[in-house]
């Protein structure tokens, strides 16, 4: 079968992180089949060292591990300005644990257990949303640009460090400015599954998003009670 590729033609590169080696067998072998290049790490430790030599598209990343918490993994990626795609895989089903997760800058999370068949979906969804389908076009709204190539966001002249689903969404809302996108419609385009009928995700990004764009200047995503959100200068 044949894995998303980069656009020289690649195989897209996948890291898959779990300390319990039938996890990441099964992960791995599944990925493999799919078409993806998959390396593998058991430790925290193991996972940064792997990121810097061998710089994946995406993290499948296990929340529990016995050195560096995945989570703290994750930050620390963040902090250092990796902006690979990150899948978490937790045991914890908690809200709270599942908005932790994004803030940390995972892109998606599944919880334990799972079937290798939603891991696989999801990992093909984040990476349909990061920059293998983008047509490396400029996209402008007031002071608000969004270089699909560069993969860069501005507000004027000020850079906004956003992760690829943070991206995604902001895209999606600047293809389509002063229109009431609904809930469902964004999850349809930028996530491209129904996400189980979750909605919370995107009033969760939604917020991420917010946060990071009004830092830069006045507000512009606007909430329309009962219908959804809207790009308003």
């Amino acid at each position: 079968m044949g894995g998303i590729r980069e656009t020289n033609g690649s195989p897209a590169r996948i890291l898959v992180v779990d300390d319990e080696g039938s996890i990441v067998d099964a992960v791995a072998t599944a990925l493999r089949y799919e078409g993806f290049e998959v390396e593998e790490a058991a430790t925290g430790r193991e996972a940064l060292s792997a990121v810097a030599r061998f710089d994946p598209d995406l993290i499948v990343l296990d929340w529990m591990l016995p050195d560096v918490e995945g989570i703290e993994v994750g930050r620390r990626l963040r902090e250092r300005g990796h902006r690979n795609a990150i899948l978490f895989l937790t045991a914890k089903d908690g809200v709270e644990h599942k908005v932790e997760a994004l803030r940390a800058g995972g892109d998606d999370y599944v919880t334990k257990p799972f079937s290798l068949a939603e891991v696989v979906a999801r990992v093909h969804a984040i990476l349909r949303r990061t920059a293998g389908e983008l047509p490396g076009d400029v996209l402008r709204y007031g002071d608000l640009v969004l270089d699909e190539a560069r993969h860069e966001v501005f507000r004027g002249e000020t850079p906004v460090q956003l992760t690829a689903t943070e991206f995604a969404l902001l895209r999606f809302f600047l293809l389509n400015p002063r229109r009431v996108l609904s809930k469902g419609q964004i999850l349809q385009n930028v996530w491209r599954y129904d996400f189980r009928g979750n909605s919370n995700v995107v009033e969760t990004y939604v917020s991420y998003l917010r946060r990071k764009l009004d830092a830069a200047g006045p507000p512009l995503i606007k909430t329309v009670r009962q219908a959804g959100y809207m790009l308003e200068a």
